[in-house]
């Protein structure tokens, strides 16, 4: 009896260690985190418009102050600019430059609502419920001629604007997608 029993247990044995053996071996995915092709090849939203309306919310060095204007693609200078509310040109960022793009939304309170919720009344309570979603296009740079870097914000209107400015950008701009992310490959010649 003791026999039949330890062999039954021998052979549960060998089965478990078996199943967690197999259960540990690597599996290949069919996308993978990190894309290494180029972001032109991942298919994505459609291409922006030439001129999208943005408000500077601050990053680039000398321009402190938040700015509403339009963000515009120079693609003869190879640059992008962003414009005042009158067309002139406030400030640009050349592609080559360019060593990062993301896009994110941060959840705000309007400042109607962070006014009702500070005026004692039945008001104050629902008023700190009231959020707002904004889209920020967030761009790292490193300027070669100048030798500053920084990361500068643009305040766009929603997410679709968003992904559509991104990816029109990071394709012009020679940036590799890495998850949501996209970024400069450092050149294997020049490290």
């Amino acid at each position: 009896m003791h026999r039949i029993f330890r062999s039954i247990c021998v052979i549960t044995l060998a089965f478990s260690v078996a199943g967690v053996i197999l259960a540990q071996r690597p599996r290949s995915t069919a996308t993978p985190q990190d894309t290494t092709e180029n972001s032109t090849t991942i298919p994505g939203p459609p291409a922006a418009p030439a001129s999208v309306k943005a408000k500077y919310e601050g990053g680039v060095f000398g321009y402190n102050k938040t700015i509403e204007g339009t963000v515009n693609f120079d693609d003869q200078s190879s640059r992008f600019v962003f414009r005042d509310k009158t067309g002139k040109e406030i400030l640009f960022i050349p592609y080559q430059s360019l060593t990062g793009a993301y896009g994110d939304t941060h959840k705000v309170q309007p400042a109607a609502a962070t006014v009702a919720q500070n005026v004692p009344s039945i008001y104050a309570l629902p008023a700190k419920l009231i959020k707002t979603k904004v889209q920020y296009l967030t761009l790292q740079y490193n300027d070669p001629d100048s030798k500053v870097s920084g990361t500068a914000s643009f305040k766009l209107d929603n997410k679709d604007i968003l992904d559509s400015v991104l990816v029109t950008l990071a394709n012009k701009s020679g940036l590799t997608r890495r998850g949501e992310v996209f970024v400069r490959k450092k050149d294997q010649n020049n490290p």
